[in-house]
């Protein structure tokens, strides 16, 4: 397909288009670099160094991070949220967490749940996918030891009380984990401020690197009760053979990803230069015309919240007479809009929704580079294809 009829609304999964200074970055770090970091002293091997320290440091600054060493890189938002969970957790704990989360949540503690290593409760929420914080103190226990919840729905896009859930979790003496998969990069995130203990995201998507990326910050002197899951070579404290316990050698053993690490550094400058704040009010302006432009349409029915506050930039919905994976496959054959159809991932949460038994929804997701031609020529298809429905 010709790119300039391409109209992208899956940022939710990945971003794209990337700033091109992400690919400018990553093209000099194959052809320039080459080298890896941690591991010998000549100026390519010194420059990968520096790559990754720019990564760090911007990503820490986008969080509001005290120190850029609390930023630990992984292959990916999965990756991160499994070091999370699964460093965390021992035996007799108990987990409080939502039917709003991702598989990359659920499996995970589902995992330990059949091993009869944990139990987990399962937090409900309301029509529109919010979770209420007195429903999670409800479900606090003595042996409570994690309270797992995502900022923000990848389903409905609802954005969740974190504040008073991180508030409640740490009276009760609970670790809260964030999975800020949809909201880093897409609203302001100030970790010094939220009662946040681990915070897991890709870096892939709203933060605008390459995939096979992701973060996680870990809150000082957390790093004592999170355990590592791989060991390996650092490229420190080579003449022991036990994992060093400083930040970030500790969780990052082997070769970094070093082509995605150069381009998330240009993607950290680029949202800086540009600004999160304008990014969430131009990610809000496409929203509000989106949804605005789905309630006219008959037979069509908005799954999250109807107005634009308190949500990300993601907008599910079904169609009488249509199939989500139909529907999906139907707007780009005809109009070259590419989204997502079907469960997203998040089973509980379409089952709370009651789409679970028709196969979940599409999901339209604008990003950064989105227009409004794009969403205006989004809607009017959608409302055609409404009108000759089956």
């Amino acid at each position: 397909m010709n790119t300039n009829s391409r109209i992208y609304l899956d940022n939710a999964a990945t971003s794209w288009p990337k700033p091109t200074c992400v690919y400018d970055a990553v093209d000099h770090y194959q052809r320039e670099v080459g080298a890896p970091s941690g591991r010998s002293g000549y100026r390519e091997a010194v420059e990968a160094n520096q790559i990754i320290q720019r990564a760090r440091q911007g990503v820490a600054r986008l969080i509001g991070a005290a120190e850029a060493r609390q930023v630990v890189f992984t292959a990916s938002g999965t990756d991160s949220l499994s070091m999370a969970i699964f460093g965390v957790l021992q035996q007799g704990d108990h987990v409080v967490t939502t039917v709003c989360e991702h598989n990359s949540v659920l499996r995970p503690l589902r995992a330990l749940s059949d091993e009869g290593v944990i139990s987990v409760s399962h937090v409900p929420c309301d029509g529109q996918g919010f979770v209420a914080p007195d429903e999670v103190r409800k479900a606090m226990r003595t042996e409570t030891r994690l309270v797992a919840v995502v900022h923000g729905s990848n389903v409905t896009g609802a954005i969740q009380p974190v504040e008073e859930i991180g508030a409640m979790s740490r009276e009760h003496g609970a670790l809260l984990l964030v999975d800020a998969a949809q909201t880093l990069g897409h609203m302001p995130i100030d970790v010094e401020r939220l009662p946040v203990d681990l915070l897991a995201a890709p870096a892939h998507k709203g933060l605008l690197g390459p995939l096979g990326t992701g973060v996680l910050y870990i809150r000082p002197t957390v790093e004592t009760e999170l355990k590592p899951l791989r060991l390996g070579g650092t490229g420190t404290q080579s003449e022991s053979d036990v994992q060093p316990e400083s930040l970030p050698d500790k969780y990052e053993p082997g070769n970094h990803n070093l082509p995605g690490l150069a381009g998330l550094a240009a993607a950290t400058e680029f949202l800086q230069e540009r600004g999160i704040e304008l990014i969430q009010a131009h990610h809000a302006e496409l929203v509000g015309q989106l949804l605005d432009g789905l309630k006219a349409v008959p037979g069509l029915a908005i799954h999250g919240p109807t107005g634009t506050s308190n949500r990300t930039s993601v907008v599910s919905f079904t169609l009488a007479g249509y199939d989500p994976q139909e529907l999906a496959a139907t707007l780009e054959a005809s109009g070259g809009v590419q989204c997502r159809a079907g469960l997203h991932c998040a089973p509980l949460m379409h089952q709370a929704l009651g789409t679970l038994e028709q196969g979940g929804a599409v999901r339209l997701s604008p990003g950064w580079a989105t227009t409004d031609a794009q969403i205006e020529r989004t809607v009017d298809l959608i409302a055609e294809l409404a009108a000759v429905a089956p």
